[in-house]
């Protein structure tokens, strides 16, 4: 008994010494969302990435973030993350001073050490007024960092509402290379941040990696690559990352046929190696197998009542499909398509091919968006992976000015691609920040008739689609604009059916969405209703007015964004506050009484109690019985120009025709709105 003992614990130290020195680190996956349970065994990573490198020291790594106000610059950037400056300055070749823009990839180096059992770059952070270890890791850190992993490290601080001022040490997520890797070449890994819309191969490419690499790094198997907002994933490094590379370069064109390159040579000697190893460590597993038989055979005699194994399915198991099950369903929507086919066209790649040049990158539109020609007109053609049978069966049922139309569909070499509708003047993100680049201007009116087409669009969903549906996604670059200034709501991907009856919320543990426009009860609880779609349009609306972005008034004021507002409407200085909070690009021509209407309306929508929030009917009707008043303010305001007592002061005749052309067009737009609204 005592040798068998002997030889099977000699065995399973040299399997798991085998698999540890090949073992690369687990992909943190959908784990992230639920901050109430933790893998033990950290086989999802939520609490760091193993000790596994050859280094268990410390060594060179690097982390993506993005730059929002008020963590905008070199300083607050390196002190967030405990970075030096001068080497982040450095990486991304800028001045120590320098600011970045909005959602710039800022490069971080940090030095990455072991703790315990797990690599990680400390920096600490001082918890704030409504803080919660899950906003601090998704909102603050941008999934830097894990609640797990912030719990596991403070755990002296059970719940952070009674530590405001305290400071907290937070662990990054970082990781030195492991011995395969080194052999190979690897010298670094990066922490790149996944967002809406990354793929495997996107990430791999911007950073010259090939995609296996970046593949096996993270234990994510290639028939299944899919990766999450806010969750880190590593990018194998053999040179050190430069700010070229936090641009992405526009998609290559893609190709009908579905041969895989070949690799390179460093890729066939990686390869070889791993099938020694995978080798040594299946004869180990095998050995494993038979010693855990013989273990159990001669222990069998002395137990006559075994305890019963119970096996159980987790609950993951039911939240994420195989990809056997996706190909079933995308195979079965392929075969449902002939329903689809009535009301959409179904093209050929070789004629969305023909529409676009071959998908010529003189024709790239952004990420895996081109414009093409078809019969003439042209249509937004949208690559896209994954199942997308919920947004064609949305968009097939649905017909409204508002919503942005899709005309057809493509399917070739397991990918989709959407046809849609062409929005001239491209998404709103473009026009009304006032720090944009290329100096466009929506005036007053402009903005108001876009804000009431959303809000149109949005009732729309709400009221008359059948089942009514949730946006969950309502954001600035996420509204089309067309030749006509229009808004037409975009990206449906997200949506979802409103479940429950007026008053009651659906829950959801998988919390997807964009850094300022999502309302507390779904960001904190999971919480999901119409109320969501009401509080991004708040969001999106005081944008609008204002000319910053969300992040950036959360960010300046340091509280919620109705704080934020009651703060400017209750000021003595009314009027000379309002002034400095609405887009000075608009130089005070606005209406001041409406503006302040239209901020109370804001601000209802931005409540913290979801139920205290207006419908988007209510919304609609609000903002159409105030329209003709606005329109009427300017036509006074036209009027009292041209009788000024100083000639110099009036306006030319030309000025004149052009205003009250504006104020025409503006006139029937609102007539045309009434109608659509209508039905």
């Amino acid at each position: 008994m005592g040798l068998l003992s002997l030889i099977f614990v000699s065995i399973l130290s040299v399997v798991c010494f085998c698999s540890l020195i090949h073992a690369q680190q687990p992909y943190v996956g959908e784990a992230t969302t639920n901050c109430d349970t933790t893998d033990a065994s950290n086989s999802n990573s939520v609490l760091g990435y193993s000790c596994n490198g050859l280094n268990k020291i410390s060594c060179q790594s690097y982390l993506v973030f993005r730059s929002l106000p008020p963590f905008n610059t070199v300083d607050s950037i390196s002190t967030l993350l405990g970075s030096d400056p001068s080497q982040l300055s450095k990486i991304n070749s800028v001045s120590e001073t320098e600011t970045f823009e909005t959602s710039k990839l800022v490069i971080v180096p940090v030095n990455c050490s072991c703790s315990g059992q797990y690599y990680q770059a400390n920096t600490s952070y001082v918890i704030e007024h409504g803080n919660t270890y899950f906003s601090i890791a998704n909102n603050t850190y941008q999934g830097l960092s894990t609640c797990h992993a912030l719990q596991d490290q403070n755990s002296n601080l059970t719940t952070l509402n009674s530590f405001t001022g305290t400071r907290i040490t937070v662990p990054l997520r970082c990781a030195c290379p492991t011995k395969n890797q080194s052999d190979v070449g690897v010298r670094y890994l990066l922490s790149y941040l996944v967002t809406q819309g990354d793929t495997i191969f996107d990430i791999s490419r911007r950073f010259g990696v090939n995609t296996g690499r970046t593949l096996e790094a993270n234990r994510i198997p290639e028939e299944v690559p899919n990766i999450y907002p806010f969750t880190t994933l590593l990018v194998p490094l053999e040179n050190q990352p430069n700010s070229s590379q936090t641009i992405a370069p526009p998609p290559p064109p893609p190709s009908p046929s579905s041969a895989s390159p070949s690799p390179n040579s460093s890729s066939n000697k990686g390869s070889k190696k791993t099938w020694i190893y995978a080798v040594v460590c299946v004869l180990g597993a095998i050995i494993l197998i038979l010693g855990t038989v013989i273990f159990c055979m001669f222990f069998r005699k002395s137990k006559k009542n075994p305890d019963p194994v119970i096996v159980t399915d987790s609950l993951e198991a039911y939240e994420k499909p195989s990809n056997k099950k996706i190909d079933e369903e995308s195979q079965d929507f392929l075969e449902s398509m002939s329903d689809i086919a009535q009301s959409l066209k179904v093209y050929s790649f070789k004629e969305l091919q023909a529409a676009t040049d071959n998908f010529s990158p003189s024709i790239w539109i952004k990420g895996s968006i081109y414009r093409g020609t078809i019969n003439g007109d042209f249509a937004a053609i949208k690559k896209v992976n994954g199942d997308v049978s919920n947004e064609i069966n949305l968009l097939n049922k649905i017909n409204h000015f508002n919503l942005i139309s899709l005309s057809g569909v493509c399917f070739n070499d397991g990918s989709w691609y959407l046809v849609y509708e062409y929005a001239a003047n491209g998404p709103l993100s473009d026009w009304i920040y006032v720090n944009n680049n290329e100096g466009k201007f929506l005036n007053w009116a402009q903005r108001i008739q876009i804000a009431l087409d959303v809000a149109t669009g949005l009732n729309y969903l709400h009221s008359f689609a059948n089942p009514p549906h949730v946006h969950k996604d309502v954001k600035s670059s996420n509204v089309l604009l067309d030749s006509e200034f229009r808004a037409k709501i975009a990206n449906l991907a997200l949506a979802r059916a409103a479940q429950g009856q007026e008053g009651e919320f659906a829950l959801t543990r998988h919390i997807v969405g964009t850094k300022g426009y999502m309302a507390p009860e779904y960001l904190e609880n999971g919480l999901v209703s119409t109320k969501l779609d009401v509080y991004a349009f708040g969001v999106l609306m005081l944008e609008m007015l204002t000319g910053k972005e969300a992040a950036a008034l959360n960010g300046e004021e340091n509280m919620h964004l109705s704080n934020v507002l009651n703060a400017v409407l209750n000021r003595e200085d009314g009027p000379e506050s309002l002034r400095h909070f609405i887009d000075p690009s608009m130089q005070e021509n606005y209406p001041l009484e409406l503006a302040v209407i239209m901020l109370r309306l804001i601000d209802s929508c931005l409540k913290k109690d979801p139920s205290s929030r207006p419908a988007t009917d209510d919304i609609v009707n609000s903002m159409q019985e105030n329209y003709p008043l606005e329109l009427a303010v300017i036509v006074i305001r036209l009027i009292d120009s041209c009788l000024k007592k100083d000639p110099s002061s009036r306006p030319a005749t030309e000025e004149i025709a052009k205003s009250l052309s504006r104020i025409l067009n503006a006139s029937l737009t609102w007539e045309l709105s009434n109608n659509i609204s209508s039905y």
